[in-house]
């Protein structure tokens, strides 16, 4: 619902593109470092408390963002709201990734990033028409949404309603260290294809394209937020398919069947000159999406056996890092050179990620025992 509005209210303050990358990074920025933190939290006092606590501080920064009066406002109430996150994403993902086992978890990770593309189907195209009546409703009524959810978790995670304790201690369900995690290798390429799928996926649609869609092809923020609907659903049409696809034909089969349309997307947005054009990169970004968002997670999740709160914090602050390092790159990038060159350097780097993805080691039917993951050889990955 914000993702139009951002970029858009922070330029109305005067600020240059590479400014307006650091508001969206800003928010990455604190995710990033207080990642740990949040595992701790979440091996400590359980996935529950964490998850509500962490959706109402964001609803909270979100409002205060709305009420910003200056850039440098907007930048720290944005900036904080970025703690919240963290703690609301840990702690969904712990509790996901030890619900289910790894012949069933591409198709659940992809019914968990449905229910962020069900907002982001309607979200964009809704917060484009807010952003026209004013550019900081669309952050008000985000912050309903986030207290909603927060409600929600609390509620209806209730031990009473599931009739099983969900917060049991670590000591009695397990843990997965993270020198335990480090010493795989397919955790350690999941860890730059966070960072290299948030550079792309996240930064730079949600940095450069709204103000590449209203500056050079003349169009409106409404257009904008439609381009990021149309791949939002493009992206959950696919979802359940992917997921399904990656359980069966592994992790690596999924990121390099999606990578090729990802990239296909990129260079087509280096050469758009019209809006239709625009659509069909971001309807490339959807499919892509669909099966590369799946895949890293699902590696990390079949490598945890118990509650791994901080091996997937640290799997989340490298995407963290893409989302911190991204916008501001293609911001600077577009403010020295061009657009399209700020495209042309994004599919560079997404190409590593494809070669990255050709070595990665199948998880699949992997299970840890003794600190090791066999692969179908029995060799230590």
């Amino acid at each position: 619902m914000i993702i139009p509005a951002i970029p858009i209210f922070a330029a109305s303050f005067g600020v240059s593109k590479t400014a307006i990358g650091l508001i969206i990074s800003s928010f990455a920025i604190v995710r990033f470092s207080s990642g740990l933190v949040s595992g701790r939290l979440v091996d400590k006092f359980g996935e529950r408390a964490v998850l509500g606590f962490g959706l109402f501080m964001v609803s909270f920064f979100t409002i205060l963002t709305a009420l910003s009066q200056n850039y440098d406002q907007m930048l720290i109430f944005r900036s904080l709201g970025g703690l919240g996150s963290s703690m609301f994403s840990v702690s969904a993902g712990s509790l996901l990734m030890r619900s289910v086992t790894d012949d069933i978890r591409g198709r659940a990770q992809s019914l968990f990033n449905g229910g962020f593309l069900l907002g982001s189907i309607t979200g964009p195209a809704f917060g484009g028409i807010l952003s026209a009546i004013s550019l900081r409703a669309p952050f008000f009524v985000y912050a309903i949404t986030l207290a909603i959810a927060g409600i929600i978790a609390l509620v209806f995670l209730s031990e009473k309603r599931l009739g099983k304790k969900v917060d049991a201690p670590t000591s009695l369900i397990g843990q997965t260290t993270l020198s335990q995690a480090f010493q795989l290798r397919p955790y350690q390429i999941a860890l730059v294809l966070a960072f290299i799928n948030n550079w792309i996926l996240f930064g730079l649609r949600s940095s450069i394209l709204p103000i590449f869609v209203t500056e050079k092809l003349n169009s409106t923020a409404a257009i904008a937020g439609l381009g990021l609907t149309i791949g939002a659903l493009v992206q959950g049409a696919f979802m359940l398919m992917a997921g399904k696809y990656s359980d069966k034909n592994g992790r690596k089969a999924a990121f390099l069947f999606g990578s090729a349309f990802v990239l296909f997307g990129i260079l087509m947005l280096a050469f758009t000159t019209n809006t239709t054009l625009y659509f069909i990169s971001m309807a490339l970004f959807g499919l892509g999406g669909a099966y590369v968002g799946t895949a890293p997670g699902s590696v990390v999740g079949d490598l945890i056996k118990g509650r791994g709160g901080q091996v997937i914090a640290v799997w989340q602050m490298a995407g963290d890092a893409g989302m911190i390092f991204g916008p501001v790159i293609v911001g600077f990038l577009t403010d020295n050179f061009s657009y399209q060159a700020a495209f042309l350097v994004s599919a560079g780097i997404w190409a590593i990620a494809i070669l990255l993805a050709v070595f990665l080691p199948e998880t699949r039917l992997a299970h840890m025992e003794n600190d090791l993951i066999p692969d179908k050889n029995k060799q230590e990955l």
